[in-house]
């Protein structure tokens, strides 16, 4: 009998320790669970809403300036024109960072498209010197980058004769 309660007095510690080890294993889990959708909700689900934002508000730009000298509007006729790959030195203090790329410029119409080729080399030109002007604070935004966008329809339109450029299409950026 001794024999009999000692066997049930060692069953129940370790079922007590099992039974434990579990609670403890899901209570963690639940933890990391929620620290993980809170970082979700915080980090990944707001992007989008931001992104569609501020893709309204530049959409709201181009618009108002369209109404203020654009002379046709995009997709109206319009011809595409890719341009070369840039790849330049930023200007940053250290010179260790660059930038790469690729574009694609939308154009009032075929005359404007032959006009692009024909002045291929100030194009480069122009844009080399202003991509290799900027340093990487000034890229890292997408207001930059949007703003980068404009920059370049400036001085484009300056070279072709002004409202040949529509817009201009980044395929492809990466600063490094």
């Amino acid at each position: 009998m001794a024999e009999d309660l000692d066997s049930k007095q060692e069953q129940q510690p370790k079922k007590k320790k099992g039974l434990l080890k579990w609670i403890i294993l899901a209570v963690l889990l639940l933890a990391l669970g929620g620290g993980g959708f809170f970082a979700y909700k915080k980090f990944f689900a707001k992007a989008p809403d931001e992104a569609a934002k501020t893709e309204e508000q530049a959409a709201g730009e181009q618009a108002k300036e369209g109404a203020h000298g654009k002379e046709a509007k995009p997709g109206a006729g319009s011809q595409t024109v890719s341009l070369p790959v840039f790849l330049v030195n930023l200007a940053d203090p250290l010179g260790r960072r660059y930038l790469k790329l690729s574009m694609d410029v939308e154009v009032k119409d075929e005359a404007a498209k032959a006009e692009v080729a024909k002045n291929e080399a100030k194009i480069k030109d122009a844009l080399l010197l202003l991509l290799s002007s900027k340093t990487y604070q000034e890229l890292s935004t997408l207001d930059a980058k949007i703003q980068l966008k404009q920059d370049i329809v400036q001085r484009l339109n300056l070279i072709l004769g002004n409202g040949k450029v529509i817009q201009v299409y980044f395929t492809e950026m990466v600063i490094q």
